[in-house]
């Protein structure tokens, strides 16, 4: 029996140093996470700097292919009329467009130069939130641990609970990120990358035809070259408006709502009606970016799933809280089924998280061969911040 009791108070020691060392743990764990979140904050103010001095040095490039283009013309005028002018202005007409084209290579590559350190902090940033992501998860199991450990085996049921359900959506997740980002990756190489590679091409093609003199041909080259650099930007365009909406900064929800369903009606040749109610107003950056991608996530639903001719969008300010609902005239789906294989929509659950995290509701309704109607209310104080308990989560 002595035997057995010691036993008993060696474990209870070895337990308790056990704790211990997981609390330790734990503390190291979140001086880490803290030590990169500063430098995460570090880094998105020296990209903020880089940003600006990255804007200031592309308008410096197009003032000066503005003056070297101007400059060429001068030299081609000279060049065609050399009979008019003397020597001495020849000579200066060729020296201005020489130093301006020299001043313009410059300048791209101190461009160029700046947009490769922005992707090397962009890429440190990633990294940075990556260990930020790791520390919080490995936090939360020393504390499931922790907590195991210490007999709150209800507290430790309801984590292990949350970190399953978690983890779940968080793979989910990972898993649309990656196919978003797959898709991204196509429409930039079938895209931006194919013109950039044909704007090469095009360029050392008029390059041969100037230094055989053929101008004509060069000129050509050049329209055409032109028309490839607006469609490569215009591509561009579209894929960071798909990314992250500017227009939602400068105009807010609604103006965006109108300009992303007029690009969606062309593209997926769908009729799409948008409707405003109530007055209009701003809302917090944060709830405006949450309610665009849900209506984006319901048109998208839509366009792959309800075999629909026309979807109805209505965003309605109302006092004390904001009603967004879309309506399609697809082939519907049972709702009893549907909650039996969550799994094979995986949208609706993200879209009820969204919602969850803005302390909304969201209603489905559902009938087959008569379409969907999806609604999301959420409230808003008069002020227009997220109302009740929202600031007691920080």
């Amino acid at each position: 029996m002595k035997s057995s009791k010691l036993d008993g108070y060696k474990l209870e020691e070895i337990l308790h140093k056990t704790i211990r060392a997981i609390d330790q743990s734990k503390e190291q764990i979140f001086e880490i996470a803290e030590d990169a979140r500063s430098e995460k904050e570090n880094l998105l103010r020296k990209l903020e700097a880089l940003r600006e001095e990255t804007k200031k040095v592309i308008d410096e490039v197009d003032q000066l292919e503005a003056r070297y283009r101007r400059a060429r013309t001068n030299l081609a005028d000279v060049s065609r009329n050399f009979k008019l002018y003397t020597e001495s202005d020849i000579q200066k007409a060729y020296e201005e467009a020489n130093q301006l084209q020299i001043d313009l290579l410059m300048a791209r590559e101190r461009e160029a130069n700046l947009k490769i350190l922005r992707n090397e902090l962009q890429m440190r940033l990633k990294n940075i939130n990556v260990t930020i992501e790791r520390a919080e998860v490995v936090a939360t199991q020393i504390g499931v641990v922790s907590d195991y450990l210490t007999g709150d085996i209800i507290k430790m049921s309801e984590a292990v609970e949350s970190a399953q359900y978690k983890q779940m959506f968080g793979l989910k997740i990972i898993q649309a990120q990656e196919e978003e980002r797959k898709r991204v990756a196509r429409e930039i190489h079938d895209g931006p990358a194919q013109s950039m590679a044909n704007v090469v091409l095009r360029t050392e093609i008029a390059e041969r035809f100037m230094n055989v003199k053929q101008m004509d041909q060069a000129i050509q080259e050049l329209k055409d070259l032109k028309f490839m650099v607006r469609q490569s930007l215009a591509d561009v365009r579209k894929i960071i408006f798909d990314l992250r909406p500017m227009a939602l900064d400068d105009l807010g929800l609604f103006p965006t709502l109108r300009k992303y369903i007029q690009e969606m009606a062309k593209r997926d040749n769908l009729d799409i009606d948008l409707s405003l109610a109530g007055r209009e107003r701003r809302l917090p950056s944060g709830m405006e970016v949450a309610i665009f991608r849900l209506v984006q996530e319901a048109l998208n639903n839509v366009v792959k799933h309800a075999q629909a001719t026309k979807a109805v969008v209505k965003v309605e300010f109302q006092s004390g809280q904001i009603e967004v609902s879309v309506k399609d005239n697809g082939i519907g789906f049972d709702e009893e089924e549907q909650e039996k294989q969550k799994e094979g929509h995986f949208g609706l659950m993200g879209m009820k998280e969204r919602v969850d995290l803005l302390e909304g509701d969201l209603e489905i309704q559902s009938i087959k061969n008569k379409g969907t109607t999806i609604k999301i209310r959420v409230p808003v104080n008069e002020s227009g911040e997220i109302s009740d308990g929202s600031e007691n989560e920080n």
